[in-house]
């Protein structure tokens, strides 16, 4: 699912690792259409995003943007989290 908020790109993922310091893994799920079926198709992307506070955790809805290079492979921001995952 991709926004578009000023003039920052803008997505929603799914934190599926939060191993590091100060970064975390978000899957972003797109559904495209296929050209030759016409059937929905999920893809999904990986992206690393910078997380300062380290409160993000496995399973949490984050809204990421993109920014300057940080590091290596990361690319995006968390700007906020927006629904918490149910903790065991």
């Amino acid at each position: 699912m991709e926004k578009q908020r000023g003039n920052r790109k803008t997505l929603i993922g799914t934190v599926v690792s939060d191993k590091m310091d100060k970064t975390v893994v978000v899957q972003v799920t797109h559904r495209v259409l296929h050209p030759k079926y016409k059937k929905f198709v999920s893809r999904r992307v990986k992206y690393k995003a910078h997380n300062a506070e380290n409160d993000c955790g496995i399973g949490d809805r984050v809204l990421i943007v993109l920014t300057r290079p940080l590091s290596k492979e990361k690319r995006w921001r968390v700007r906020e989290r927006l629904m918490r995952a149910e903790r065991m």
